[in-house]
Formats: structure tokens, sequence, C-alpha cells
């Protein structure tokens, strides 16, 4: 069975490589065409970064930020965020990223849905904050959450055997009830974690910290609410977003530089396709 689904795995591997080539030979032999006909597009002088999903993982969009932040044909960008949060690490990672973008052109954040916890981190840095009438903005809290299945392992017969080296090397266990050590240690770090995202926001924003219990409390607030407390600055739409970046911009023809599909469009394809051409032997791809 193991070298059947081997077999089926390489023959999808063909597949995608060849449908791959011959998308790759259509669109060059597109691009040939267009320029012979004087269509090329002009230089784009604004972009679109997109924060979307949870952020575990802020290797690829801080690759976006660099790239554009280096192209000096970029003189303005919208950031368009929809996204829950995620780990703090990240979020920082982007947040600094986006003021350090900041300080070369302007950076105009943009919440179409959700802008909360880790992604409200990401975005506070921007020059302006936009949201959708509907988003929901703030959250601004720090969490640490785990299960107690001891009760469960105990009925089940599930018993864990550990060696370690460090009081606090267990904090966070899942097999047992967290010590009253353990649970201030894991408090401690949520705690100094809480006073640095209040402080970052406080100072990217300009709040008045003493006032964290009415913008930090890790509420939720609609965009009118959110715009009261100063945690953006307006609420729009996303074609007013993009009007607003073209004008921090100074550009007068704004000539946008949206996304590449291009990577995704050719898994997609040449995925479904192999996918259908396997089907008879029941051999999936994701």
């Amino acid at each position: 069975m193991g070298f059947l689904k081997n077999i089926g795995e390489f023959i999808v591997d063909i597949f995608k490589f060849f449908i791959k080539v011959f998308i790759v030979l259509f669109l060059v032999s597109v691009f040939i065409a267009a320029y012979s006909n004087g269509e090329i597009s002009k230089i784009p002088n604004l972009a679109v970064i997109k924060l979307e999903g949870p952020i575990f993982d802020e290797s690829k969009i801080l690759k976006e930020i660099y790239d554009i932040q280096d192209n000096k044909n970029i003189k303005g960008v919208l950031l368009k965020i929809d996204s829950p949060g995620g780990a703090l690490a990240p979020s920082f990672e982007i947040s600094q990223a986006i003021k350090e973008l900041k300080s070369k052109k302007p950076v105009v954040a943009y919440a179409s849905g959700t802008m909360a916890s880790g992604s409200y981190l990401s975005g506070v840095w921007a020059t302006k904050i936009y949201a959708n009438k509907g988003s929901f903005i703030g959250s601004i809290g720090v969490i640490v959450q785990g299960t107690n299945i001891k009760d469960l392992a105990d009925k089940i017969g599930i018993k864990t055997q550990i060696v370690k080296a460090g009081d606090y090397k267990e904090a966070g266990t899942f097999m047992r009830k967290w010590s009253d050590e353990e649970r201030q240690s894991l408090q401690n770090l949520v705690d100094k974690s809480y006073t640095i995202f209040i402080n970052e926001v406080a100072n990217a924003r300009n709040l008045n910290i003493k006032d964290e219990k009415k913008w930090a409390n890790a509420r939720v607030f609609l965009a009118d609410e959110a715009k009261n407390l100063g945690l953006i600055d307006d609420v729009s739409t996303y074609k007013q977003a993009k009007d607003l970046t073209q004008k921090l911009a100074n550009v007068t023809e704004g000539i946008w530089k949206e996304d590449s599909k291009y990577e995704e469009f050719l898994n997609s394809i040449s995925t479904k396709t192999a996918n259908f051409i396997l089907s008879e032997f029941m051999i999936k791809i994701k």
C-alpha cells in the first residue's frame, strides 16, 4: 500500500511539474504579446500587504515588508488586516517591521474584518489606522491557558514519567494541577508581556497609559468605539483607505502592486488537475 502511495505521489509531482511548465510558457507568451503591442503595465508606486489569519509564522509577511521597504518605486503601503491575532513574538516582529517601514514611507493599516490582539499590535505603528464599520478592534491582553487531564488520565490508566532539571520546567503541564509556584511564575510572565504590549500601544497611539483599563482590558470594540478610544483614526471603506494611502504617498497617479497570486495559481491548478486525473487511484494531495 505504501509502495502504491509513493508511486502515486511521484506521478502527482510529474503532473504538477508539466502543468506548471505549460502555464509558465503560456504566461510568457502573453507577456511577449503584450510587449509587442505596447501594453506593458506601468511601474507600481503603491502596494498592498495582507495580514490574514492567525499569526504564528511571520517569515512570509516580513519578506514582503522588507522587499517593499527596499523598493524605491513604492511610495506608500496599505496594510490590509483581517486576523484574530496569535503568538506574541511574531506579532512584535511584524510590529517592529511596520514601524521601520513607516519611517521610510507612509503605511495605512485597514481593518477589513478583525484587528485584534496580535494583529492589532502588528499594525499599531502604521501612519494611520482605518477600519471597516463592522470590524472588531482591540482585545489588547495576554493569555496563557492549559488543560488539566489528570482525572481522565487516572481513569484510563495513563501515568507520566519525568526527568527534569529546573524547578519550573513543568510549568504549564496538562497532566496535573499547576502548583502555586508554577501558576505565579506563569502569571508573572503574562503580566510582563501585557506591560510590554500596552506600552507599545500607548506609545504608538499617543494614549495615556493610566487609562489602560479603558482600552486595554482585552475587550473587543466595534470601529466607532475604537475610534472614540483612540485605537484607530477613523471608520472608512477599503476604497477610502486606498485613496488615503495614495494621498499620503503624494503620488498623482496611483498604480497598485497587488499581491502576486502567481505561485498560488500554479499550485492550485496543478494540484486540482493532478487530483482529478488520479482520483481513480484514491490518492489525494493538499
